[in-house]
């Protein structure tokens, strides 16, 4: 039986942390809930950049790249998430910026995933005001 879309995607959040992890980033948490509502894929850290990390995990990109999937309902979700995060941790004094990684492939796939980072997909929303 192929696997089912929750397993592609936890498959594909592990082959970000990994590839993370080779980069040099720091995990700080995975699926990370600061509220009820919204959920953090990935949270990292390197050097003196703290990441919020979405994850989209495809079988093949022939319609269109992951990223795509990430749409203006998400990045506020993220924005939100992000944002109490940033608040239960007392703003810690370091960059902040969201990234997407692309995951393609599938567990039984023959050929490794291709994965793709895509760092500072987009911008914290304006409206988001953080303590000096």
């Amino acid at each position: 039986m192929p696997p089912c879309a929750a397993d592609i995607g936890a498959w594909g959040e592990a082959q970000a942390v990994a590839f993370l992890k080779i980069g040099g980033f720091r995990i700080l948490g995975r699926n990370v809930r600061p509220t009820r509502h919204d959920e953090i894929d990935i949270i990292v850290q390197k050097d003196s950049t703290l990441v919020f990390v979405e994850v989209k995990t495809r079988r093949q990109e022939d319609f269109a790249r992951p990223a795509r999937a990430v749409d203006a309902q998400k990045r506020r979700a993220l924005n939100r998430a992000a944002a109490a995060y940033l608040r239960k941790a007392r703003y810690p004094d370091l960059f902040y910026r969201f990234d997407v990684i692309e995951v393609i492939g599938h567990p039984d796939a023959p050929a490794p995933p291709v994965v793709r980072h895509i760092e500072g997909a987009f911008p914290f929303e304006a409206r988001r005001s953080f303590p000096l």
